[in-house]
């Protein structure tokens, strides 16, 4: 099949943080911060994961070891400008010469700019322009304890303005951690719920960097494999939580989804979101997860050989007319190597994707958008911001004020 691909397009991947991935790998945190030569280092995390018994015994351990050690665990979810703001507070008091970010991308996100703020000072929005941004902010090690954001991996920060209750972003290669950690028994505590919308924002990310205008080859091979993953282990850990196969498959997922959007870009899903957790403080994973469906049904007509692409790595092989897909688990899929797709194959391939990310939405338990209650009345403020997201211009296709509207009226719709 024909992928679209621009062979004489250039492209740049960069990938400046160390990635140790591996079960109970959390236990050589100590080793490596030793490693490093720190002395003074600042936990950022938020108040349930300082509450952990295992994150009590890695202080304990790292004060073994001689590090003077001070926890911040303030961080709200959709992480607040004076959650950036205090914990750089406490990083100059302390004078740290390394940060520890735990949790999922709301710590992780706070550290990355905490890590400016502590050496250059300034407030949060000073360094959405990003060539304010000085050469040396604190190495950041981060230990995600989710499986969806991917900020271990990516080189931006989103950031809530509490004043204009506005989503911005703080986007530099400085601010990739130097180290990301990865061990899937963090995350088996978590639960399904939580499972579920983090996953689905993984998949997002998968899917939107994959068919975004900024999209480059290495990008789309971690973005495939991602979304890969993502179908096919999902249900099953929201299932089976303590299933540390599947745990592990669906953090590696998380991983590369996350490689794959920091070096191309989100699209209209989370142009959505982004307003929504500005202004209504939502979950950002639970906003993406919901919207996510109703974007690629609107946006598929513009980039039809990308999403049958998608869907034929997340097993997408029949697409018959009454819109069943039939997985590539099934003994009854057939083999369509070396075959010639028309026009109108790849099309029904292409929509039966949609279908597949919808059944899988139902099937995790997600809510739907009137359970956030939003008013119609806001509708087109959302949509306003929604247009201007800094990442509308890599949407295939870029919308308008009006389709975002539209789209809103679908969610709100749920059909």
């Amino acid at each position: 099949m024909n992928t679209g691909l621009n062979s004489s397009a250039s492209f740049s991947f960069i990938l400046p943080t160390r990635i140790e991935y591996g079960i109970g790998s959390h236990r050589r945190i100590p080793d490596f911060l030793q490693e490093a030569g720190v002395r003074r280092i600042l936990i950022i995390t938020d108040p349930g994961v300082a509450k952990l018994s295992w994150f009590t015994q890695l202080k304990a351990r790292l004060t073994q070891r001689d590090c003077e050690v001070e926890v911040f665990s303030g961080v709200e979810p959709n992480p607040k400008d004076r959650n950036v703001e205090e914990a750089a507070e406490v990083a100059r008091k302390v004078k740290a010469d390394c940060l520890l970010a735990v949790g999922g991308g709301s710590p992780i996100d706070c550290a990355k700019v905490v890590s400016i703020l502590a050496v250059y000072g300034g407030k949060p929005r000073d360094y959405e322009d990003h060539s304010r941004i000085g050469p040396h902010p604190l190495p950041l090690i981060a230990v995600p304890t989710t499986a969806g954001t991917g900020s271990e991996v990516t080189f931006g920060a989103v950031i809530t303005d509490t004043k204009s209750r506005f989503k911005f972003t703080v986007k530099s290669p400085l601010l990739a951690p130097k180290i990301a950690l990865l061990d899937p028994e963090l995350t088996l505590s978590m639960p399904p719920s939580l499972t579920a919308s983090t996953g689905m924002d993984a998949l997002t990310h998968a899917i939107e960097a994959y068919t975004s205008r900024a999209s480059e080859p290495l990008a789309d091979a971690c973005a495939l494999y991602a979304a890969e993953l993502l179908l096919s282990y999902l249900p099953r850990v929201v299932q089976q939580g303590t299933d540390i196969e599947a745990r592990s498959a669906v953090l590696l997922g998380s991983l590369l989804a996350g490689i794959a959007f920091s070096h191309s870009d989100v699209g209209a899903v989370h142009c959505i979101a982004e307003a929504l957790g500005g202004m209504y403080d939502l979950p950002h994973g639970v906003c993406n997860a919901v919207c996510l469906p109703y974007v690629m049904e609107y946006c598929l007509e513009s980039n039809i050989l990308r999403y049958a692409r998608l869907g034929q790595a997340m097993g997408v092989y029949s697409t018959p007319p009454t819109g069943v897909s039939i997985p590539k688990s099934s003994p009854t899929a057939p083999d369509t190597r070396g075959i010639r797709e028309t026009q109108e194959s790849v099309r029904r391939r292409a929509q039966a994707t949609v279908h597949l990310v919808k059944d899988l939405a139902r099937q995790v338990g997600l809510p739907d958008f009137r359970s956030f209650a939003v008013p119609e009345s806001d509708f087109p403020l959302i949509a306003e911001k929604a247009a201007a997201n800094g990442s509308n211009k890599d949407n295939v296709p870029i919308l308008t004020q009006e389709d975002y509207l539209r789209i809103l009226k679908r969610l709100q719709g749920g059909g």
